[in-house]
Formats: structure tokens, C-alpha cells, sequence
């Protein structure tokens, strides 16, 4: 016979989201941008997750060992910003992850989806850049930091960078938090210098801009002076200078073109279609401590892409004679926008050569029926779509035969 003691009921499991995915944080200039994937599941792998908000904090904080915990950065941060979330109907209406996805109501009401991507921007101002004061207990470990051990090299000691760290976290309808994101580290170093206005120029193979380089920051050397004795100097060298491209003919929403920053001043974007509108800007971009800091972008440069480039003339042009009729062929254009060839003939004795197909033929070929006996003059032309005529061709004379 089974016993046990009989108590008050349990409260019913909270279903948390998970922590946002795929945090990332990129400063450009003074504003540092944030985006985030939205949880779709909740701690225990159901879904849809029991969520109607997320949120992201910030701290401005030296390094601590161990690190702050996650209580600490949000007691102490301030919060950045956080976007709405369609919520599900019942919160105790969940599926497994394998289960059809048929068999839920989807989450309802105003804000992203649930899995969408999230975006916000924090707008650094100067209390921002201050750390925040932490408890002795928090700033360091009583153990030894790298550089410490007195038996090695003597060294300067390491700049200091203080940076701004970054979390976010989904919250249920009722207010409970769900785990934090992981962590991102923002440097608050002064950004670089914005890059010159670019120029830009464009052909029928791509759009080029060039800009003047931003000059890189210089070491930081040793004193000169004799009055110590002869010794390498020790300096710290200001990080590479690079530059990112970005796509702003819908400002709202700008497209960078540029992988990863590029050294050279300039950069090609083969994206050519006639007729549209392009803008675009520069950022010069340091990496510091595997952070890519952009500085303020570069006036916004727009050019309507315009089709003012001829195809290249026709290529090995031949006449070829027969009874009453002169057949022409000649090798095809590669041109992708070609909309045909015009082909034009004079009589050889000094007739000025004028076209004989009144709209570009698609063929590379022609059979010119012609009195025979007489010598004709042929040249063709390559037009494109917008109406551009290549230099002509080589001239062939031929005369048809009775």
C-alpha cells in the first residue's frame, strides 16, 4: 500500500523564451546598430514562444574577472531600446519542435514575427562613454592578470578600452525574462575620420568610385631625448585603416556592398542596369579588439545609370556572290542589351553608302538582291537597346553574278 504526503497543488510550468539569437552590434560613428533574430521557442523547446516583447541593455564597464553576471548588467545598464512581438493566444498551447505546424494558432497582435529579424540603435552620448562605478568586489579577482609576473620583460602596460557591452532578452507577456543573449563588445575609441566625397564613373561593365584615403593613426613612440640611454622605442600601433561600401538608394534601408573592409580607395559594384538610379556612401572602418568601428559616412553620391556606350563593330564581315544577289555574314556580338545590326551599301563607284534594313535585323546574315555585273560597297553597324550604332565595319565589295 502506497503513502505519501498530500500538499498544495503545484503552480503550472512558466514557459520562457529562449535568448535571442544571432546578436550583433556595429558602431558607425556615434551610433552603435543592433540587430537580433526573435526566439520562436520557448526554454523547453516547445513553441510558439511565451513572448510579447524583447529587449536589449547596455553597460558601459571595465573588464571584471570573472565577468559581470547577467543580474549585474541589468541592475546596473540602462536599457537600449525593444520592439513588440506577436504573442500566442493560450501561452500553454505549445508543440514539440517535430510536431506539424498546422496545429497551433499562430501568435496574433501588433509587432514582428515570431523568428524575424530585429533591429535598434543606441545614439552614444557622453554619459554613455563613462564607466559605470561597480562593487570592489566586482572589478577584479585577487589573482595575477597577464603582464603581472615581474620575473619577464618589463613592459608598458597595455591601453586601456573601454568598451560598451550589449545583451538582449525576450519577456513574457506577464513581464518575466527569458535567458540573455550572448554578449557583444563595442569599443567607445574615437572613430576614424569620414573618407573624402567620392567620385564616381561608370561603364558598361560596372559602377567605380574612388575617394581620397583617410590617413592612418600614428604610433605612439618613445620620448626623444638624450639624456636616457639608447633603446628600441616601444609604441602602439594605430589599426589599419579600411573602408566599407554601402548601397543607400533606399536610405531606409541601406545594403553594404563590401564584405569586409576594403584597403584600397576605391571600390566596383558590376551591378549595371540601365536606367536605375544608384547611391552610395563610405565609411573608412578600424578593427579593434575584433570590432569593426565605422566612422560617419560620406556625402550621399547618386548617378542614373545611362546607357551612352556603343557596342563594338562587327567582326569578320564577308560577301559572298551568287546569281542576281550578294549574301552577306559576319561573326555575332556579344553585347548582352544588343538589339540588332543595321547594314549599309553604296554602289563602288563613289555613292554614299546608306542603310537597306530599315529597323536592326537579329540575323547575322543578309541575301541583297542586286543587279549583276554591278560592284556594291558593304559596311554593318551593331546597335544596342537604347539606341547606341557601333563604329561600322570593315567594307567588303562584291558584285552578283548573272
Amino acid at each position: 500500500m502506497a503513502c505519501g504526503k498530500k500538499g498544495p497543488p503545484l503552480p503550472p510550468l512558466v514557459k520562457l523564451p529562449v535568448a535571442p539569437a544571432d546578436l550583433v552590434a556595429e558602431r558607425r560613428g556615434d551610433t552603435v546598430d543592433l540587430q537580433f533574430t526573435v526566439p520562436s521557442t520557448n526554454t523547453d523547446g516547445t513553441r510558439p514562444a511565451n513572448m510579447s516583447r524583447a529587449e536589449v541593455y547596455a553597460i558601459t564597464a571595465p573588464k571584471t574577472v570573472p565577468p559581470l553576471t547577467d543580474e549585474q548588467l541589468l541592475k546596473r545598464g540602462t536599457r537600449v531600446g525593444g520592439v513588440t512581438v506577436k504573442a500566442p493566444k493560450d501561452p500553454n498551447e505549445t508543440a514539440d519542435a517535430d510536431d506539424p505546424a498546422d496545429e497551433l494558432d499562430p501568435p496574433e497582435g501588433p509587432g514582428l514575427d515570431q523568428g524575424a529579424l530585429a533591429r535598434l540603435a543606441e545614439s552614444l552620448t557622453e554619459d554613455m562613454l563613462q564607466p559605470v562605478e561597480l562593487p570592489k568586489d566586482s572589478k577584479r579577482s585577487k589573482g595575477p592578470l597577464p603582464g603581472d609576473d615581474a620575473s619577464g620583460p618589463l613592459l608598458p602596460p597595455p591601453p586601456t578600452v573601454v568598451s560598451r557591452t550589449y545583451a538582449a532578452f525576450g519577456t513574457s507577456p506577464r513581464g518575466r525574462k527569458g535567458p540573455l543573449s550572448r554578449r557583444i563588445e563595442v569599443p567607445l575609441i574615437a572613430p576614424p575620420s569620414p573618407p573624402s566625397a567620392p567620385k564616381i564613373a561608370y561603364d558598361e561593365r560596372a559602377v567605380s568610385l574612388t575617394w581620397t584615403p583617410v590617413a592612418p593613426g600614428a604610433s605612439v613612440q618613445a620620448a626623444d631625448t638624450d639624456d636616457v640611454l639608447p633603446s628600441r622605442p616601444i609604441g602602439v600601433t594605430m589599426p589599419a585603416i579600411g573602408y566599407n561600401v554601402y548601397d543607400v538608394t533606399a536610405p531606409e534601408t541601406a545594403v553594404k556592398l563590401t564584405k569586409s573592409p576594403v584597403t584600397a580607395a576605391r571600390f566596383s559594384d558590376a551591378r549595371i542596369v540601365w536606367g536605375e538610379r544608384r547611391c552610395y556612401v563610405v565609411r573608412a572602418a578600424e578593427t579593434v579588439g575584433g570590432s569593426t568601428i565605422e566612422s560617419d559616412a560620406t556625402p550621399r553620391l547618386c548617378e542614373t545609370l545611362t546607357d551612352t556606350f556603343p557596342p563594338a563593330a562587327p567582326k569578320e564581315l564577308k560577301a559572298i556572290p551568287s546569281e542576281g544577289a550578294i549574301n552577306l555574314i559576319w561573326e555575332p556580338n556579344d553585347e548582352k542589351d544588343l538589339a540588332g545590326y543595321i547594314v549599309i551599301r553604296g554602289v563602288a563607284t563613289g555613292e554614299m553608302l546608306e542603310p537597306i534594313t530599315p529597323s536592326p535585323i537579329p540575323e547575322t546574315g543578309l541575301k541583297d538582291a542586286v543587279p549583276a555585273g554591278v560592284p556594291y560597297v558593304y559596311m554593318v553597324k551593331a546597335v544596342d537597346k537604347a539606341g547606341n550604332a557601333s563604329p561600322p565595319s570593315i567594307r567588303v565589295v562584291e558584285s552578283a553574278r548573272e
